[in-house]
């Protein structure tokens, strides 16, 4: 089989510390496997293909609706991602199959507006709302109408321990993890500069061992992880240049994720508090694929629900149950 092939050049040629495409721990459900691709591969053309993932594109990552047309969109920052994860693992000869699929489904459970939602969805919700979770429910139950994508652990176990408090098995999903830290806070801080939150002066001077512009900073984070991890059973940072990615990351979140566009945060936050009230006194009224958790647990169901819908469609349903249409009294 062509897969074989594959499966050779991985023995011949990845660190004796990447997963190997023929070492998976495979799916919960047995399947036929593929002469062509291996299970990874198969992975990533099943999380492209999801309905989830082509929702991403209108997702918020930071700023909603914003002037202007080169903000980033979660999906944007999904393939940002990606771009820089495959990067660290080709150069640590890890599995940029198995990488690439992680980046790719990490944040499929994400809600809409960003992390307000996620912050909202998590207050309201009884058992909480994390959007790592909610990613792993949308592939192993949410997807294909309630079938799933039937996942490899690796893929799975990647994206649910994607955030900086996650342990991921592999080392490939500790390079999925490093790599939304550097996506997210290097092209937050341009969208930031670009709608005036901060400028350029503002950032902490231990940014500067990063480089001045978005290109040096990224560069410098993926030649410090492969000079400190290559040849090593781990992959991490330099202590210099995690302590400065920390200190940027801090200033991000207190100058732009707490502050940035404060009046549309207020809007959409109620906005969500209003479509939780309402389906979850009238769960009835969900569609069917989350009609049937809610016979057991409508909170849940309902977080299901809300956190699939885009930016677009969130408003759009929240104006057809609140806001007075002409001519219907």
């Amino acid at each position: 089989m062509m897969k074989e092939k594959t499966f050779e050049k991985e023995r011949a040629f990845l660190s004796p510390y990447a997963k190997k495409s023929e070492e998976t721990k495979g799916r919960a459900r047995e399947e036929e496997p593929c002469e062509m691709r291996t299970e990874f591969q198969r992975d990533r053309d099943r999380i492209i293909y999801s309905k989830a993932f082509l929702r991403l594109k209108n997702k918020t990552q930071v700023f909603f609706a914003p002037d202007g047309d080169h903000y980033m969109s979660r999906l944007t920052h999904t393939l940002d991602v990606s771009q820089i994860a495959r990067s660290i693992a080709r150069c640590l000869s890890l599995n940029e199959d198995l990488t690439e699929a992680i980046a790719l489904g990490h944040d499929l459970g994400h809600t809409p507006f960003g992390h307000i939602g996620e912050r909202v969805l998590n207050s309201l919700c009884p058992t909480g709302f994390r959007h790592s979770e909610q990613s792993l429910r949308v592939v192993d139950k949410l997807e294909k109408d309630g079938k799933g994508l039937n996942l490899t652990f690796e893929v799975r176990d990647g994206i649910v321990n994607h955030t900086k408090s996650g342990n991921p098995a592999t080392l490939e999903g500790v390079v999925v993890s490093l790599a939304d830290r550097i996506a997210y806070i290097n092209h937050d801080i341009e969208d930031a500069i670009r709608a005036g939150v901060i400028s350029e002066s503002d950032l902490p001077p231990s940014v500067q061992v990063f480089g001045k512009s978005t290109s040096d900073r990224i560069g410098t984070a993926i030649s410090d992880i492969v000079a400190e991890s290559e040849g090593k059973p781990y992959v991490r940072m330099s202590a210099e240049k995690k302590e400065a990615l920390e200190d940027l990351r801090g200033f991000m979140f207190e100058h732009v994720y707490e502050h940035a566009n404060k009046l549309i945060q207020e809007s959409a936050e109620r906005m969500l508090r209003a479509l939780y009230t309402y389906f979850t006194e009238a769960p009835e009224e969900l569609p069917a694929l989350y009609g049937e958790t809610a016979k057991e647990d409508v909170p849940r169901a309902v977080c299901d629900y809300l956190s699939s819908m885009s930016d677009r469609y969130a408003i759009g349903v929240f104006n057809g149950l609140f806001v007075p249409r002409e001519g219907v009294v």
